[in-house]
């Protein structure tokens, strides 16, 4: 994907284009921060964790913001539902926090920049008083545009015989990796090139590796007048659980 908008952006004219060929994947593996929006903390479909001691988040904390302290962690780490988008704040201990969910297997953990100060001081609201809200709640919900995994599985199956499965990823990954049953392999910059190839009288769920890609080719078909969704999900997850036909 970052490849793809170095190109973009070479031919829009900027000159100075450097990719870092890596990326999110290996900043997380090397306990890097990544930060989330404030927008995403108030509106997006997460777990937000306040990991001072109980009695500083009663005081005040983010809305909605469930209390783990710190030395609780360990004790409670299955409570967090794994795949939901975790985002942390606190005290000094908040990257040690970041590191102990990365190394048990959390895919999407993140912090609130600048802790609840940084929130304060960009004029957010706080919340304060008793936490009533101990247990986390968390169900996966669908964004705009996406498929269920259910209903992937059926067209991966051949179960839905009107829907196609595009796999978005290049032809490396898939002679690496092997593809999914009842699927075309079209990688995302091919798109545009190859769309005759797809029929507009079928259902069309698009996939990549993780989700990045799939979502791209899924708005270009879209202005074509495809009836496409996508899946935002990483394949490796065992929950996808659809048959692979290796090279």
């Amino acid at each position: 994907m970052s490849t793809a908008s170095a190109g973009l952006a070479k031919k829009m004219g900027y000159q100075n284009v450097r990719v870092y060929l890596d990326g999110e994947p290996a900043w997380a593996q090397a306990y890097l921060p990544t930060y989330a929006t404030n927008n995403f903390v108030k509106n997006g479909n997460v777990v937000v964790i306040d990991i001072r001691p109980s009695h500083e988040a009663v005081e005040g904390r983010i809305k909605g913001a469930y209390s783990i302290p710190y030395e609780q962690l360990e004790n409670r780490v299955d409570e967090i539902p794994r795949n939901a988008p975790v985002i942390l704040y606190g005290n000094e201990e908040v990257m040690d926090a970041v590191e102990d969910l990365r190394d048990d297997g959390f895919k999407f953990v993140s912090l609130v920049k600048g802790g609840l100060k940084g929130w304060i001081k960009s004029g957010e609201a706080i919340e304060t008083g008793p936490i009533y809200n101990t247990e986390i709640k968390w169900v996966r919900k669908l964004g705009k545009g996406e498929v269920s995994l259910d209903d992937f599985r059926k067209a991966a199956s051949g179960e839905d015989k009107t829907a196609i499965i595009v796999d978005a990823r290049t032809k490396d990954e898939v002679a690496e990796l092997g593809i999914f049953k009842n699927t075309i392999n079209i990688p995302l910059d091919e798109i545009p090139a190859r769309m005759d190839e797809l029929p507009k009288d079928k259902k069309i769920y698009i996939h990549c590796s993780t989700g990045a890609r799939a979502d791209m080719a899924y708005k270009e078909l879209v202005k074509h007048g495809f009836n496409v969704k996508f899946l935002l999900l990483n394949i490796a997850d065992a929950t996808c659980d659809c048959e692979i036909i290796r090279p």
